[in-house]
């Protein structure tokens, strides 16, 4: 049979195609048939002379088996994709994802559930600190940091030698606003010594909220001075056994500082214990352990 060849590369299932003459040599193929036309051509889309075919523009032609895929069970694509005047869309896909990089604060979210009770705050921060400034780094804690920062300053005067025997030896109306200023000033300078840790920690790269940093700063300051504190009231700041307390409470409170800020701004430890060097630097020289 003239005009089309049969069997020339291909399987049978060619031979069930209705036959369709080739295009002249150097214009563009005709496309498929919805019934089932095919077009001339060598097989895999070359031509029976060896050489890719011409169009009146000097662009190479690539002719391809649109049904071969079909036969196959793979999908249909366009024969002309990527030819002059076609464009196939296609993507990728990045094995990386999205090229994020990592970025402080995108730690895994603090534990479902609601805000710690003050009493279960109080307990959490000398029992179980990392589990508690994880579940509380999103929430502001004022009314228990105030509470007890204020508490803390009240008893504070008397367990510094000097201020001690002041306020004793004062009147009592020159002794209570005494102890009352005193207070107000510890509870704004943990407010601010709070600030300074906040600070620092969002210059090294952390992205904590400065609410729960501050109020957790100052509860920090408080409860761990407070051993200190009580043995101090009874002996006084220079008793050696409260120079032992206080030395060892002041490392408590550089490990407990360190943790919070750790798990409050997403920061490896030792970026953490650098934000609070500054805040435990001012509690030693401020308290003195008990000595002025």
């Amino acid at each position: 049979m003239a005009g089309f060849r049969i069997g020339r590369g291909r399987d049978n299932r060619t031979q069930q195609q209705q036959p369709q003459a080739p295009p002249p040599h150097g214009q563009q193929p005709w496309p498929p048939q919805a019934g089932g036309g095919h077009q001339g051509g060598h097989p895999g889309g070359g031509h029976p002379s060896g050489q890719q075919p011409q169009d009146p523009y000097g662009e190479p032609q690539y002719y391809g088996d649109p049904y071969q895929q079909q036969h196959q069970g793979a999908p249909y694509q366009d024969p002309y994709a990527n030819n002059p005047g076609h464009t196939q869309v296609f993507s990728t896909n990045d094995p990386y994802g999205q090229g994020a990089t990592y970025q402080a604060g995108n730690a895994p979210a603090a534990p479902a559930g609601p805000r710690l009770h003050w009493k279960q705050l109080l307990s959490g921060i000398v029992l179980r600190p990392g589990q508690t400034f994880l579940r509380m780094r999103d929430y502001p804690v004022w009314g228990p940091a105030l509470a007890v920062t204020f508490l803390y300053g009240l008893l504070a005067i008397f367990g510094l030698d000097k201020p001690r025997e002041e306020t004793i030896n004062a009147t009592l109306s020159t002794a209570i606003p005494f102890v009352l200023t005193t207070a107000v000033a510890f509870v704004v300078g943990g407010m601010i010594l709070g600030a300074v840790t906040h600070t620092l920690a969002r210059q090294f790269g952390g992205t904590g909220a400065w609410q729960p940093t501050v109020g957790l700063s100052m509860l920090i300051m408080a409860i761990t001075d407070a051993p200190r504190l009580v043995f101090a009231l009874f002996l006084g700041g220079e008793n050696s056994l409260v120079q032992l307390i206080g030395w060892a409470t002041w490392l408590g409170a550089a490990a407990l500082f360190t943790t919070m800020v750790s798990k409050s701004h997403d920061l490896p430890w030792p970026k953490a214990l650098g934000a609070s060097a500054i805040q435990l630097i001012a509690l030693l020289s401020i308290i003195k352990l008990g000595t002025i």
